[in-house]
């Protein structure tokens, strides 16, 4: 007798097909199998799923499945049931996000081209455990790990940097990896360039107890075969500890014990692709479903984690999360002095003030390393014409292409659009076309002008370079690069912000931000959050080593023309509370998260009329309900950069107090939206992001 399966495919929310397809079986299938099954004219991947209603044949030709993945567990229910949660939060289908959290080569691979993967597989070998040193816990990192051992959670870890949070995830990794031989560990950090050195830590404490197969890593950078095996090794087993960025909060792991989320503030754990889930956020549902502890670190935590884990003596009343604090560096170790540099007293145009430029002579002689950190690649953000106010436009995209002076090309930094760069002004003739602004590249030829005669302790000339998204393009050049800084064969290091987050450069004794003063004005009201947060994370870079012997105090130098700013006065005392809580006030006041619920429709389409006028017609389409549930739905205004690759984008804000009604309208609203997106011609796609971080 044949058997009717719910079978999940990847089937986008705007394809229109319901989330979960039909199919016969002549056996019964266990839910979470991966099955393949005819989909039109291919054969696509599917996951048997656990069916909310009887499903009846109704005299339609229900087509077989074609076959089963064998060798291989099925998928967990609590996996399942967090896909489902994350689908239905941010507004996804079920198949979509399901099996976007797959390895592709599972899509691709034929039964039999599996069957000879498995056989393939690695065997794990019989490991003897060796002695691993462990370094001495100061009292803070004892007392943390007692609570977090005593408590149920979720934590949130509020460590200054330098003051050892990441031997506390290893302690209670190996606590959790001792107790039960099962366990798992989730360790995730934000970029892809903070991967190899957490993992080099996680290798040297845990392969020696547990094997080199005990740890895998999931992030973008692996090859489909790499991320295969390595899903491979967490689904069965054998990979007790998974260390990635976003992705991995979907990895398959059915002993999960412990997730720990480092740097829990950045934002790139928000997908901004596709289901833009928060992997943060997930990563606190999925511990809460299967009863794992979830530890979010930071030394400037987001302001929801912030206010999520207020203390009990709040007027609020309690948070949701524990707060753990660990105010004091290891060692002798403190937190660089912050010195502010008020641009209106220096030179029209400088780039490095005099004062700064006499503090990294001082550095460089005594052997001492400095970072300098702008936010900003490329030699220059814009190319101008002085006479005719020409200016260095994309031609596809609402924003100016950037100059590259190594390579003598205009780069739009949105499309990719590049061209040489012209010899006389498009507009005039004018030969005469100029920078106007300052990059990374042209920091790092500044600086070589500045401090081209400077002699290091051992006679050598100054070494400069610079670590950004164009110089760490090649494979491996991030990683030859960084451990050129920690051999100390770098004096002067310029980059954006991939340097300012999670490195521990033991060198450093003094930093610098240049030109910051862009985010205390923005309209996007997170600017100032991620501007404290970049800055304190930045100035964490510097006096991490206290074994240093310094003549001077560690610095941290701030040029800026609003010195006397809140926010660089919170900073001059790294005093993240206290900024918070003036953010959180303002945030109150305005009933802006967290203390309100947000979502974005953004539509993109051939002309910005045409994209405005879809979302206006949904906005009123949705009227009656939005004054129902009691949800505001605001006009339709273009992005900030409004035009990219040709395409013109817009958005649309909603917002309310109450976050179960907003989602219920997010629900209802899809119907309508469907509707008029096939009215709209002129719209290409909609997508709708809840709780997002730039608007």
């Amino acid at each position: 007798m044949s058997q009717l399966l719910s079978i999940m495919l990847h089937t986008p929310a705007h394809s229109g097909i319901g989330e979960a397809l039909t199919y016969t079986s002549d056996t019964a299938i266990a839910a979470g199998s991966l099955v393949r099954v005819p989909f039109g004219k291919r054969e696509v991947l599917g996951i048997t799923w656990p069916s909310q209603q009887q499903l009846h044949s109704d005299d339609l030709k229900l087509r077989p499945i074609t076959s089963v993945l064998d060798g291989i567990g099925c998928l967990s229910t609590h996996w399942m049931q967090m896909v489902e949660f994350a689908a239905r939060y941010y507004q996804r289908s079920v198949g979509e996000v399901a099996l976007a959290a797959l390895p592709n080569q599972l899509r691709e691979l034929s039964r039999e081209q599996w069957e000879r993967k498995l056989k393939r597989q690695a065997k794990v070998l019989p490991h003897e455990p060796s002695a691993v040193d462990l370094p001495e816990l100061t009292h803070e990192q004892a007392h943390t790990l007692q609570q977090i051992q005593a408590e149920r959670g979720p934590f949130m870890l509020f460590g200054n940097t330098g003051s050892g949070k990441t031997e506390v995830y290893l302690r209670a990794a190996q606590a959790a990896l001792a107790h039960d031989p099962k366990a798992q560990i989730l360790v995730m950090v934000p970029e892809i360039n903070l991967t190899p050195q957490l993992e080099a830590r996680f290798r040297e404490r845990f392969a020696p107890l547990w094997g080199a197969s005990c740890l895998v890593t999931m992030h973008s950078g692996l090859t489909p075969a790499q991320r295969m095996n390595h899903w491979l090794a967490a689904h069965t087993g054998v990979a007790r500890i998974v260390l990635g960025t976003r992705m991995a909060v979907f990895a398959s792991m059915p002993h999960l014990q412990l997730i720990v989320v480092d740097e829990e503030h950045d934002p790139s754990y928000k997908q901004q692709e596709g289901a833009r889930y928060s992997a943060r956020d997930l990563a606190i549902y999925r511990g809460h479903l299967e009863q794992a502890k979830v530890i979010l670190g930071s030394a400037t935590p987001s302001l929801e984690s912030w206010h999520h884990s207020r203390p009990a003596s709040d007027a609020e009343g309690a948070g949701r999360y524990m707060r753990l604090h660990m105010p004091s560096r290891i060692g002798d170790g403190v937190l660089p002095t912050v010195r502010r540099v008020d641009m209106n007293h220096q030179p029209r145009n400088t780039v490095f003030s005099e004062p700064l430029v006499q503090a990294m002579r001082e550095r460089v002689q005594r052997g001492e390393q400095v970072l300098i950190l702008l936010n900003r690649r490329g030699y220059s953000p814009v190319l101008h014409c002085r006479d005719c106010g020409w200016k260095s436009e994309c031609p596809h995209c609402s924003a100016y292409r950037v100059f590259h002076k190594i390579d003598r090309s205009l780069r739009c930094h949105h499309c990719g659009f590049a061209q040489a760069v012209p010899r006389a002004c498009p507009g005039c003739g004018n030969l005469d076309i100029s920078p106007l602004g300052s990059g990374t590249e042209q920091l790092e030829e500044h600086l070589a002008e500045l401090l081209g005669s400077l002699r290091r302790p051992d006679g050598q000339g100054v070494r400069i370079a610079r670590i950004d998204a164009d110089s760490t393009r090649l494979k491996g050049e991030l990683d030859r690069q960084l451990a050129e800084v920690h051999a100390g064969e770098v004096d002067i290091l310029v980059g954006t912000q991939m340097i300012a987050k999670g490195h521990d450069f033991r060198r450093v004794s003094l930093v610098a931000a240049l030109n910051p003063d862009g985010a205390l004005f923005s309209s996007d009201f997170r600017a100032p959050e991620r501007l404290f947060s970049l800055l304190m994370q930045a100035a964490g870079r510097a006096g991490r080593d206290a074994s240093m012997s310094l003549n001077a105090a560690c610095e941290m130098w701030v040029q800026t023309f609003h010195p006397q700013h809140a926010l660089f006065e919170a900073l001059k005392q790294h005093d993240y509370p206290h900024f918070a809580a003036q953010q959180l006030q303002e945030r109150r006041e305005a009933n802006l998260p967290p203390f309100s619920f947000q979502a974005l429709v953004r539509a993109d389409a051939k002309t910005q009329e045409a994209a405005q006028d879809f979302l206006n017609a949904a906005r009123a389409a949705s009227d009656a309900l939005a004054v129902q549930l009691q949800v505001d739905v605001y006009p339709a205004v273009p992005l900030t950069i409004q035009r990219v690759a040709n395409v013109e984008r817009a958005q649309m804000l909603v917002e309310c107090l109450s976050r179960k009604a907003l989602q219920q309208f997010l629900s209802a609203w899809h119907a309508p939206l469907h509707q008029l997106r096939s009215q709209h011609k002129g719209v290409i796609r909609w997508a709708v992001d809840v709780d997002p971080l730039a608007i």
